[in-house]
């Protein structure tokens, strides 16, 4: 597996994580099962609508907070442990949570943001799987501003791991484009349990 981080990090894309056929079925069953509530943030001094739908997932203590908003784990569905056990049998890592989020269309996104909260640690590994509708992943370093895409397709499995999160920051911008839905995951461990 290489890492397509030019410096300053590591990041792996692993094309076709799980075959056609599974991904489609966990796709819909994802869809239709999980809890997908449309959230507020606090950012830039007041509450907006997050562009997206969420849901939190994980162990009974996995406490989350970003952007003002408490995050309390929903219990593991079924499915959703089959997905981290699966990850975490392939490559050397292990996670507690889960986000899951919602892109309902081109106008669904993520702002520029790197995954560098206190709970996930010094330098965290975060798994991140797309079933559904293709997507762009843009990374930029902070410092030289270089830039690197991303296309994340139905069953990409995207790993970051060392020092991405200290100097690369990553976004899923809206686009034009006629796009259908995507679920994302992004497995991670957080490293304070606890309220």
């Amino acid at each position: 597996m290489n890492n397509i981080l030019p410096f300053d990090g590591e990041l792996y894309l692993v094309k076709g994580f799980y075959t056609a056929q599974q991904t489609q079925q966990l796709f819909s069953t994802l869809l239709q099962d999980l809890a997908w509530q449309e959230e507020k943030i606090f950012i830039y001094g007041r509450w907006v609508k997050v562009p997206r739908l969420m849901c939190w997932y994980g162990d009974e203590n996995a406490f989350y907070q970003y952007s003002g908003v408490n995050h309390q784990a929903l219990p593991w569905t079924e499915i959703l442990l089959a997905i981290r056990h699966k990850i975490e049998s392939v490559y050397p890592c292990t996670f507690n949570s889960v986000m899951a989020n919602l892109y309902r269309n081109g106008s669904d996104s993520m702002g520029c943001h790197a995954d560098d909260e206190k709970e996930l640690g010094i330098n965290p590994v975060i798994a991140s799987l797309s079933l559904g509708e293709e997507r762009l992943l843009k990374f930029r370093h902070q410092q030289s501003k270089q830039r690197l895409d991303v296309i994340l397709g139905h069953g990409d499995l995207l790993l970051m791991a060392g020092e991405i999160q200290h100097h690369w920051r990553h976004e899923l911008p809206k686009t034009k484009k006629l796009k259908t839905e995507r679920i994302n995951l992004t497995f991670r461990n957080i490293i304070k349990c606890s309220i």
